[in-house]
């Protein structure tokens, strides 16, 4: 009874209730962020990550310059219909490079976490141009005029300098390499050697099918490594996380 009394002098007394309140809330805040300072990162390192090649980066640009994200998360969520649909859960460390970062649950079109390599080049161009033409369902907005916006990399350097002041880890030799490398993805008869050891696991070759580099080329290199990159069937989760 007597911790009762002592609860109600606290329930009534205004400026104590809120000095209270502030203190109990400053000590659950500082339990929960303080441990933060002492980690080095939060996000689990796993193989196969790196940072987007000169093309892919450009394609990303794009893709959130058109609006793509507004429709389609990249973020597959723990529940086994969204795995069995789309495939293994998405890992933090896969957006560790992505400024923004693509997640969220809204989708009036499926999820794009894991749509590298699951259809043609062929398809995405057919798609882009004319989204009912593949999805007679889709409402998806035609992008045909990527097709005919040539780009030449002139200003990817700046734009990965950018990307490198915010943590992603660009080396010098990428930064000297940007535009050769932008270039040499999107033309199958380039030596794409430096390119591939500089980006393991980037695909390299004519993606539109048309003899100048366009936009719809960025962007289908982008598109076409999603989910590519880390080899889920070697994949195990490191449980001190």
């Amino acid at each position: 009874m007597s911790i009762l009394k002592h609860h109600k002098k606290i329930e009534t007394h205004a400026t104590l209730l809120l000095v209270l309140s502030f203190l109990v809330v400053t000590i659950g805040g500082i339990v929960q962020i303080v441990p933060l300072f002492y980690l080095e990162n939060t996000i689990e390192e796993v193989d196969g990550m790196r940072p987007y090649s000169p093309l892919e980066l450009a394609g990303r640009r794009i893709y959130i310059r058109e609006g793509c994200y507004v429709c389609h998360s990249q973020m597959i969520r723990p529940m086994r219909d969204e795995v069995e649909r789309y495939g293994h859960y998405s890992l933090a460390a896969e957006s560790m490079y992505d400024h923004p970062f693509q997640w969220g649950s809204k989708r009036t079109g499926p999820d794009l976490a894991r749509v590298g390599g699951r259809y043609s080049d062929d398809w995405h161009v057919a798609h882009m141009i004319d989204p009912r033409a593949v999805v007679p369902e889709s409402i998806m907005p035609s992008y045909a005029f990527l097709m005919n916006r040539v780009i030449d990399g002139r200003y990817i350097q700046d734009l990965m300098r950018a990307y490198r002041m915010v943590g992603v880890p660009y080396t010098d030799e990428m930064m000297e390499n940007a535009r050769a490398d932008f270039l040499a993805q999107g033309d199958a008869d380039a030596d794409h050697s430096g390119l591939l050891e500089r980006y393991p696991g980037a695909q390299a070759r004519n993606f539109d099918g048309q003899p100048e580099l366009t936009e719809m080329d960025a962007i289908i290199a982008y598109m076409q490594m999603l989910g590519t990159l880390v080899d889920f069937s070697t994949f195990v989760p490191d449980p001190s996380r």
